[in-house]
């Protein structure tokens, strides 16, 4: 039933009163009746029946009759969005479009929208439109929305335990055509894979500062830079190839852009750390209770931190060890986070984990105080709900500071790790303001109305979330650098 204006939601209401409004006038046209003599017939002025007509009056169901009954129709029919023809239904978007919050905020004047105005100008009006709210959800873009999005991601890969079949599929096609045998995949391997995708490997000096490799799809080249011929060099290959294995295309989106770089970051480390010799290496270490991250990692030449990702991929799945994965700033930020064994990471009011605190006592934060930086820290920690977990972890530098890499595992599945005859044990009373966040008595009364500290504010703290196709990436650099290398001579 519909009831007064001021009753019904707005955005029904404005759907509701411009479908009606439409519908009476093409009707109203029909039956060849001016605007003067409908409203005459249902004893109304007509201004209000226009009020009426441009969907900026809603009457009431009793005057819908009337109209209805005036017109030879029903009150049905002239609601039904369906009997919108396809000029009343662009009139309508272009009213709805002026009369959103959009527009609204531009503080131009809305075009009047009569039988008078013609078809192209309403389109070109509703196209403007389109591009203004596009850009204006792109730059509404917060750090609040990224992190919701990136929560979403990480429930979706708790369900799978981090373990995406269809890459696993790929990377063992990819070893298999490159001829792959065993042991860790070689550089002349990934070149390879590349190869028979049809691209070739360039390395160059003035790769744009925002990227990590450049794909030219155009003349089938992949580009990186010259300074990264280590031994983790084979990874930024492979991740650029991720986007020609997945099918992935242009992002729509920040949660389309996530999944693309999860997918790629897996696609990587299902390449390098191939899944069943990596599941035999680990089963044996099991039978052997000496699962270790050092040694998987030194098994197939990877990074500390790669080995510790691709051991969450198996681990639950194909040993069915459920485990915990974290990556920590030394300022005790979380960057990264992974769980399915239940344990508590520190999160927003969102859900979110990544920019949390992290307690000190546990594992990933009481490394940094340790003098060996060599050899992996372990400890166990029991936390505020009774359970008590495991963790192995390892300091890895970066230009933006140190990192802990963590893995842990619940204290039923320490049994199968190397290092759980550690001495080392804290307690984590978290969120609890008295575990590590509140100083002592005696110092906070000595300092606490006596110290007043500069903070050293992140540069990233107060800018916009990155924009574009690809957040972050500098468009017009990435063009220049391909229209430069497209020509004869450079490579």
């Amino acid at each position: 039933m519909i009831e007064d204006a001021h009753e019904v939601d707005d955005d029904q209401e404005s759907l509701d009163a411009l479908t009606l409004g439409r519908n009476i006038r093409a009707r109203r046209k029909e039956s060849g009746l001016t605007l003067e003599q409908l409203a005459a017939k249902i004893d109304r002025a007509p201004s209000q029946l226009s009020a009426i007509e441009n969907g900026r009056r809603e009457p009431k169901l009793t005057m819908i009759r009337r109209i209805a009954q005036a017109l030879g129709t029903s009150a049905a029919s002239l609601l039904d969005i369906h009997e919108v023809g396809e000029r009343e239904a662009l009139e309508i978007a272009v009213e709805r479009a002026q009369r959103g919050p959009v527009f609204q905020t531009l503080g131009i004047e809305p075009i009047r929208v009569s039988s008078a105005t013609n078809d192209e100008t309403l389109r070109a009006v509703l196209a403007l439109h389109e591009e203004v709210t596009r850009l204006h959800r792109e730059r509404a873009a917060t750090p609040e929305e990224a992190r919701r999005t990136n929560t979403e991601l990480r429930k979706d890969m708790r369900v799978r335990n981090n373990y995406f079949a269809e890459l696993e599929a790929h990377a063992k096609e990819l070893l298999a055509v490159s001829g792959y045998t065993g042991g860790p995949v070689s550089q002349r391997t990934v070149a390879d894979i590349a190869e028979r995708l049809g691209y070739s490997l360039h390395y160059v000096n003035d790769l744009p500062h925002s990227t990590r490799s450049v794909v030219d799809k155009r003349n089938g080249r992949i580009y990186l830079g010259s300074h990264g011929n280590t031994r983790y060099s084979r990874t930024p290959i492979v991740r650029a190839l991720a986007s020609i294995v997945c099918g992935h295309e242009e992002p729509t989106g920040y949660d389309e852009f996530l999944r693309q770089r999860v997918e790629a970051n897996y696609l990587a480390g299902a390449v390098l750390v191939p899944e069943e010799p990596a599941v035999a290496f680990l089963e044996n270490a099991r039978k052997q209770r000496q699962i270790s991250m050092e040694d998987l990692r030194d098994a197939f030449a990877v990074s500390y931190e790669m080995a510790a990702h691709r051991f969450t991929n198996l681990a639950t799945e194909r040993l069915d060890i459920p485990v915990h994965f974290m990556k920590v700033h030394e300022s005790g930020t979380l960057i990264k986070a992974y769980e399915n064994d239940h344990v508590r990471f520190p999160s927003d009011v969102l859900g979110a984990f990544e920019g949390a605190t992290v307690c000190r006592r546990w594992t990933a934060r009481t490394v940094f105080g340790q003098a060996d930086r060599f050899n992996p820290w372990y400890q166990y920690t029991d936390m505020p709900d009774g359970r008590t977990y495991w963790c192995t972890s390892r300091i890895e530098g970066a230009k933006e500071g140190d990192f802990s890499v963590s893995v842990g595992v619940p204290f039923d599945e320490v049994k199968w790790f190397r290092g759980r005859d550690t001495p080392h044990r804290t307690r984590s009373w978290c969120p609890e303001e008295s575990c590590c966040r509140s100083a002592p008595d005696d110092l906070g009364e000595k300092w606490g109305h006596n110290a007043w500290p500069e903070a050293a504010t992140p540069t990233s703290l107060l800018a916009a979330l990155p924009t574009g196709t690809f957040p972050g990436v500098d468009s017009l650099r990435v063009f220049e650098f391909l229209e430069r290398h497209e020509k004869p001579g450079r490579s």
